[in-house]
């Protein structure tokens, strides 16, 4: 087995400018010193949790190729994906795919459906004949438990968010890529798909032997894919590792707010207490580096917690944890 990581991500960082001139200048630290690896040897997934702006997309950005960093580096099968030259990107690009967030904005209206699974056949070389990628496209149709019948010769406003959301695992099924970059993917389709859609992505893991970076704000949803678990909290990860004992035994106070957060199954059964879910000032402030990022929120800071940002150490096996409590 090849030891050398699928997906390395050291120190990466994403300072945004805000503000014109030199009056009212600022900055945003959308992600700050993050550092993750998924390795080669086996398929993977990876949830990566946290609220709205704690910097989830702006990661998948990068490792895409659509935002460069401002600081860390990205690196593919050892490889930095931003010094590869034009051969390799082509691989990369190839290799590396994406399902974002919107089914409704993904597609070109002007084109039919068709277009969508035809353009990867033809532009890879997958097929040696017509009759060859409609068979192979119909194949990856019923993989994502769509009927080709149903789907051939529509318009993308003719399909349903599910039914769109499962055509871009058609074309995943068509190219079989090593990393799924999956950004909020489920979170526009009707609840009763979206089982359906993690299932398909589980087995592209256990079948096809594809990792996959699922990005989410839900914990209950990253929580029914399982594996592995990064909580990301205002752009610097906060505690990371398997996915039981992150939401069984969650260190930090963010992550304990989160769990806590989910609601019980059972309508009756009533929250205890009211939870503070204020949002954060610090993003927008120059101190945000200085110190835990999330201080001005939590219940129990300490001395350390406005001056040194903590470090992360393992508290069990596979469970480690960015704060001042268990160093």
């Amino acid at each position: 087995m090849d030891a050398t990581p699928l997906l390395e991500v050291s120190n990466l960082s994403k300072v945004y400018v805000t503000g014109r001139g030199l009056v009212g200048r600022g900055e945003i630290r959308a992600v700050d010193n993050v550092s993750f690896t998924l390795p080669g040897d086996k398929p993977t997934l990876v949830t990566m949790v946290g609220e709205s702006g704690s910097g989830k997309t702006t990661i998948a950005r990068m490792i895409l190729g659509l935002t460069p960093p401002t600081a860390g580096t990205i690196h593919y099968k050892g490889r930095d994906i931003w010094t590869m030259n034009q051969q390799e990107w082509a691989q990369y690009r190839r290799h590396v795919q994406a399902v974002f967030q919107d089914p409704y904005g993904t597609y070109n209206p002007f084109y039919k459906i068709d277009r969508v699974l035809e353009l990867p056949i033809r532009k890879f070389g997958l097929a040696s004949s017509r009759e060859q990628a409609r068979e192979l496209a119909n194949e990856a149709l019923r993989a994502v438990e769509l009927r080709p019948d149903d789907i051939w010769g529509r318009y993308s406003h003719q399909l349903s968010g599910g039914e769109r959301q499962r055509i871009m695992l058609a074309r995943l099924y068509l190219l079989r890529p090593q990393l799924i970059i999956a950004d909020e993917p489920v979170s526009m389709i009707d609840v009763s798909l979206r089982a359906a859609f993690l299932n398909i992505l589980l087995n592209f893991e256990q079948e096809y032997g594809m990792s996959c970076l699922f990005i989410t704000h839900d914990l209950a949803t990253g929580y029914y894919l399982g594996g592995q678990i990064i909580i990301l909290c205002q752009g610097r990860i906060v505690e990371m590792g398997s996915m039981d004992a992150a939401v069984h035994n969650p260190k930090h106070p963010y992550t304990q707010l989160l769990v806590a957060s989910v609601p019980p199954p059972d309508p009756k059964e009533r929250w205890q207490e009211d939870f503070d879910l204020k949002l954060s000032e610090l993003r927008r402030s120059p101190e945000l580096a200085k110190g835990c990022v999330y201080r001005d929120r939590c219940p129990v800071i300490g001395e350390k917690c406005s001056d040194v940002p903590p470090t992360m150490v393992t508290v069990e096996e596979n469970h480690q944890v960015a704060c001042h409590l268990y160093v």
